[in-house]
């Protein structure tokens, strides 16, 4: 089917108080993997793809983003294509022509003055290309290589009132909150600040973004949905599963060669992981069928 566009499904979401869920591809198993799993639980989903990921594949753009609109065409379900964590205005200015519907500018780093002014001038670009475009306000932590933040620092939580001014000065379509959360967690431990959360979500116009889920466990994600976060995003979730997929099947077939053995085991697992969250921050029961054994 034709190429979604995240402002719609998360537009959707927001209106039916669910979630669409936003996932971090790098190679073209992500990418098969992701649509896989949506396809199995009969959900929309949002393949990102991040400057960071733009950085391993020797800065170019297009060969991945190319492969995931191919594939998106032919899914069975929606798909829409976001660029993630763009700090690079040469990047940015890139998404449209390369498929993208959306991006997230992370101005993040920058002192509040810079980023809301960094963030107003990548939004007035964005808009006038026709793209929806996210921020982030807050520290998530853990980017770029950097540890897990402790999201329980002073000052690294969202301030309501500050992201109340931020997206009205800044006109971005959607706003990602620090609420407990970090990146690149490796065990779901995170604990979400769900007062914090029900009073952004109260305080702001705009649907509300989750970075760093793949920390944050079943029950907590799926009260941040209900609180209102509109859009999850997973990435280390699916590097655990397909590491662990290849680890296992290579350890019990020490004279295995063929790549597409292990890649197969490991895109079966990150599939498997993308239908579990998909389940999680699904609508209803019966928009996406319980998981059988």
């Amino acid at each position: 089917m034709p190429l979604a566009t995240t402002g719609d499904l998360v537009g959707r979401a927001a209106a039916d108080r669910s979630a669409v869920a936003a996932f971090n591809v790098i190679t073209l198993e992500h990418v098969e993997a992701v649509i896989a799993g949506a396809e199995s639980v009969h959900a929309p989903v949002v393949l990102q793809i991040s400057e960071n990921a733009v950085k391993y594949r020797r800065g170019r753009l297009l060969p991945l983003a190319r492969a995931a609109v191919a594939a998106a065409e032919e899914a069975a379900v929606p798909v829409a294509l976001h660029l993630d964590h763009v700090q690079s205005d040469g990047l940015l200015r890139r998404a449209a022509d390369a498929g993208f519907s959306s991006v997230m500018y992370d101005a993040a780093r920058l002192p509040y003055a810079d980023n809301l002014a960094a963030t107003r001038a990548a939004a007035d670009w964005a808009h006038a290309q026709g793209l929806w475009i996210e921020a982030e306000l807050g520290e998530v932590g853990g980017k770029d290589g950097a540890p897990p933040l402790d999201a329980h620092a002073p000052g690294a939580r969202t301030d309501p009132a500050e992201a109340r001014a931020y997206v009205a000065d800044s006109g971005v379509d959607a706003l990602a909150v620090a609420v407990g959360s970090s990146h690149a967690m490796t065990t779901r431990t995170a604990a979400l600040d769900h007062d914090l959360l029900k009073e952004l979500s109260g305080a702001l116009g705009v649907p509300l973004v989750l970075h760093g889920s793949s920390g944050v466990p079943d029950s907590e994600l799926a009260a941040a949905v209900a609180g209102g976060i509109a859009k999850v995003n997973v990435g280390t979730a699916l590097n655990i599963a397909m590491t662990g997929a290849i680890r296992e099947h290579l350890t019990a077939r020490p004279e295995a060669v063929d790549a597409r053995g292990y890649l197969v085991a490991g895109r079966d697992a990150m599939a498997a992981t993308v239908a579990t969250v998909l389940r999680v921050v699904a609508r209803s029961a019966q928009a996406v069928p319980p998981a059988t054994s």
